[in-house]
């Protein structure tokens, strides 16, 4: 038996399977902007990079300011690369997640992702042996972002993304 669409379903941007098509305007930092505000262009979904240019992109973002976008980056690598790299792309985009409600001002749940994320990477890490994956220091990544945590949850405000980004390579 098929679904049946409404009216709302339309107005609340679905594809013809109910899918959310997330055509609204963003912000920087991944926020909808009401329709018909210009907002920050998007990441087209689905692209399939090699995994250095997945990391280079990203980290373009970072330096941006833009984390949200950053993750999107990181979820076409966890989608599309190899299943045994599928943990780091995750931990790496929980990363890109926390900072983004970091400089949301969502004092719990930016530290709660931002470790998550460390603890994503360092176990990537150890099950297999490769701490610098393309270039990237894992132990740095996980210890940075664990003081970011730790600073956000002390000082109880939002950070700017951009100035506290982590450096990936």
């Amino acid at each position: 038996m098929g679904a049946t669409r409404s009216s709302e379903d339309d107005a609340r941007d679905r594809d013809e399977e109910g899918r959310a098509r997330s055509a609204r305007p963003r912000d920087g930092l991944g926020r909808p902007l009401p329709y018909g505000t210009a907002g920050v262009e998007r990441q087209p979904e689905g692209v399939v990079r090699r995994p250095q240019d997945s990391v280079a992109e990203a980290q373009a973002l970072l330096d941006a300011g833009k984390p949200f976008h950053a993750h999107e980056v990181f979820e076409d690598a966890w989608k599309s690369g190899p299943r045994e790299e599928r943990g780091l792309w995750r931990g790496l985009a929980q990363l890109a997640v926390g900072l983004t409600h970091a400089a949301r001002g969502n004092l719990t749940g930016g530290p709660r992702l931002l470790g998550r994320g460390a603890a994503a990477v360092e176990e990537w890490a150890h099950a297999t042996g490769r701490w610098r994956p393309y270039g990237m220091d894992l132990a740095a990544l996980a210890g940075w972002a664990r003081r970011l945590a730790a600073e956000v949850e002390a000082s109880g405000a939002a950070v700017d993304a951009g100035a506290v980004a982590p450096k990936l390579l």
